[in-house]
């Protein structure tokens, strides 16, 4: 009966096996049976990526006919369809044309609008949730948190933190996790490490790392390696994520020994398979000591391909130590990843100005004009008064540009005064660094 099919549809879906779910699906029409909402949103978890877009899409038009276009349920799957499939714009629209819309159908969005990096929306369609519903649960607040960590909304983090005290959510670990993270992860590490404290036993694994995580992010290297030992005395096992956050506090500190003694570890004492992350912190723990040899080796007998970032750290580092080489070869790393990488360019171009090695400057000048390479532009941001400030360099379109500029040349003026030498060298080139 339809029971029986849809059971094992869902197996087969739950397997991530799309292709032989869709033959079962098509056995059962071909038996008489019609499909249900449960059938629907068993094919529809089963679509993941690109290649199962086609299937997706075919699927939404398919529940219409079956007049399944008004079950919330079926939406709500179709829409968290659309968001794992990356097309943002089509999830958007499954969640506006929703009729009453329930409190899963505003997580998924938001979920989406986090995976898609559309933090933005996140605030605003949260906004409409909080005056929507009676209460909030963790999965919203969560999503909230994750956007509020990428923009740095600090007094965002701090408003969710008092709300989960008055709706008693505060004693989730779930929630007191994203909590820790967010504030981490927006430099407040005293509110982080006070709610690591406050959880006592109901810590987990994600606790642990999240603190290690962003003690070894703001230079904390001693505070992260010490809540490190801590954990291992406790008997919890690290994660993944635990390990980035030591290798990255050995990096910050120049303890290549112990970091390079940790990535040992990893696979042998906690079965945990080095991936590119923990990779792309061993040749930053290298790379950043000088021993720029030692992690072009170790890029060598990776078992998988450098990316851009792993040759971007090489970069910087000749950049650094002033190794040309190591800097021509991160270089073409990178250039043969993506042509059109301005940063390979620029930091190339300030290698050979700081060895005054002007023809190859010369030649490199040419290169980035004839192929219409440009630098993109600096930008920062700062919230004021509930306002996002936003500044590109040599932008002049804000309204207050002549006093922003004005401002800026008085502290250059008082930093020389301090005792700051310019490196001349480092102007020397049109597309200035990017830390300028």
């Amino acid at each position: 009966d339809l029971v029986s099919w849809n059971s094992l549809i869902n197996v087969y879906s739950a397997e991530g096996l799309l292709s032989e779910a869709m033959v079962l699906f098509y056995e059962m029409r071909d038996s008489g049976l019609r499909p249900d909402g449960i059938t629907i949103r068993g094919l529809l978890c089963a679509c993941v990526g690109h290649d199962a877009f086609s299937q997706g899409r075919a699927i939404h038009s398919y529940l219409f006919k079956l007049g399944l276009g008004r079950d919330v349920t079926v939406c709500n799957s179709l829409l968290s369809m659309y968001a794992r499939c990356l097309d943002f714009p089509s999830a958007m629209d499954v969640f506006h044309e929703t009729n009453d819309p329930d409190v899963v159908t505003w997580n998924s969005i938001l979920t989406a609008c986090v995976q898609n990096q559309h933090f933005e929306d996140v605030f605003r369609l949260f906004s409409l949730l909080h005056r929507s519903v009676a209460s909030l649960d963790r999965i919203s607040l969560n999503n909230v948190l994750s956007a509020s960590a990428e923009l740095g909304y600090f007094e965002l983090v701090k408003q969710i933190h008092a709300y989960a005290f008055k709706v008693a959510l505060v004693c989730d670990t779930m929630l007191s996790n994203g909590l820790i993270d967010t504030y981490a992860k927006c430099g407040s590490l005293d509110d982080a490490n006070k709610l690591f404290e406050i959880m006592g036993t109901g810590r987990d694994v994600f606790s642990w790392s999240s603190l290690i995580v962003g003690y070894a992010q703001f230079g904390y290297a001693k505070e992260a390696l010490d809540l490190f030992a801590r954990m291992r005395n406790l008997g919890i096992k690290p994660n993944h994520v635990t390990f980035v956050g030591v290798l990255t506090a050995c990096s910050r500190v120049g303890l290549v020994d112990e970091g390079c003694y940790y990535y040992s570890i990893m696979e042998p004492e906690y079965g945990i398979v080095p991936t590119r992350e923990h990779c792309s912190c061993v040749i930053d723990l290298l790379a950043r000591a000088g021993r720029l040899s030692e992690a072009a080796k170790f890029v060598d007998q990776m078992p998988f391909e450098p990316d851009i970032i792993m040759w971007k750290t090489l970069l910087a580092a000749s950049k650094t130590h002033n190794d040309v080489e190591m800097g021509k070869k991160a270089a073409e790393g990178i250039l043969n990843i993506d042509p059109s990488h301005s940063a390979a360019y620029v930091l190339l171009c300030n290698i050979y100005a700081s060895s005054g090695n002007w023809d190859e400057f010369a030649r490199l000048k040419k290169a980035m004009r004839s192929t219409g390479v440009h630098k993109s532009p600096g930008k920062s941001w700062i919230k004021l008064k509930g306002e996002l400030k936003v500044f590109i360099v040599e932008d002049r379109s804000h309204p207050e540009a002549d006093e922003i500029y004005t401002m800026l040349e008085l502290v250059g003026i008082e930093i020389v005064k301090a005792g700051y030498i310019p490196d001349l060298s480092r102007h020397s080139c049109k597309y200035a660094s990017f830390d300028h």
